[in-house]
């Protein structure tokens, strides 16, 4: 049983929304691409084939994140507990764990054609280089954004096996929304961050930081809705686009700087906006 918390804590799965935040642009994909193929049996295996993998990369990730940031987090009020930072788990052990989470996602992954295939090999090289870009960026946000929305672009061409303008407008729009968040969630460590080095949006943008999120925010909305008219979708639709609007502009509300429990609060909002946007994108098909 210790074995199994300690593994829970490793991989986070007590905390849903990092999965969650992985899974829902490729269910936005794979709903966009439902428009344009209509396979209904198809549609459901793949939505199904995307979140098994999204927990499990997710959690390799988490993983491998610990492992090279495991001197950083011994620092870091927030992240000293962590099972590796605390010495509860060897790095050999995590590795082992890595390694066997890795395996299981390929053979998802296998599942796909061969164009998906490809770009989910490709997609690791950009998962596992993400944890060293604090190190060396104030922009490690704006390559998380480009990581957690690749599944956009699997998720469309294991329905379409094509590539197309539609889901390249999602992406972006996507990685402006993950730019906005994590910046949100960067928040919480700026202090131990500058004192031990390590460079974020959250502290490059600190005395502007609802500025620079809100415009996150704002061209992400105005790529989704870019996306709607390009879709020349029935304008009653439209409406449904206020729900996710909404839950961005309460984000900006509700998040202060100088309140650490405010900008968690506001960054689990997200999983919930994950869902607007995927109610609103499966309104495409209606």
């Amino acid at each position: 049983m210790k074995q199994i918390k300690i593994f829970i804590e490793l991989t986070r799965l007590n905390k849903p929304i990092g999965f969650m935040l992985l899974f829902w642009p490729c269910a936005w994909g794979l709903t966009l691409g439902y428009n344009f193929n209509l396979e209904t049996n198809l549609y459901l295996k793949n939505l199904i084939l995307f979140f098994l993998g999204s927990v499990l990369m997710r959690s390799a990730g988490c993983i491998f994140n610990d492992i090279i940031d495991r001197d950083l987090d011994k620092k870091v009020k927030r992240s000293k507990k962590r099972p590796i930072a605390s010495g509860k788990i060897s790095v050999s052990q995590s590795l082992i764990y890595v390694i066997g989470l890795c395996l299981m996602a390929f053979l998802i992954l296998l599942q796909f054609n061969l164009l998906t295939i490809i770009l989910g090999l490709g997609s690791m090289v950009l998962a596992f280089s993400y944890p060293f870009m604090k190190r060396v960026t104030y922009w490690p946000q704006l390559f998380l954004g480009f990581t957690f929305n690749w599944g956009i672009v699997m998720s469309w061409t294991s329905m379409t096996n094509s590539i197309s303008i539609e889901p390249i407008v999602l992406y972006i729009g996507a990685i402006f929304w993950t730019l906005g968040y994590d910046t949100i969630y960067g928040i919480q460590d700026i202090r131990d961050d500058e004192i031990i080095g390590v460079k974020s949006t959250s502290i490059k943008f600190k005395n502007n930081t609802k500025t620079f999120v809100g415009s996150c925010y704002s061209l992400s909305i105005l790529m989704i809705l870019i996306l709607y008219f390009m879709m020349e979708i029935n304008k009653y639709f439209l409406i449904l686009s206020t729900l996710f609007i909404l839950s961005l502009i309460y984000q900006l509300k509700i998040f202060k700087v100088n309140k650490p429990q405010t900008c968690l609060a506001a960054f689990k909002m997200n999983n919930l906006t994950g869902f607007f946007i995927f109610i609103f994108i499966f309104s495409f098909n209606l």
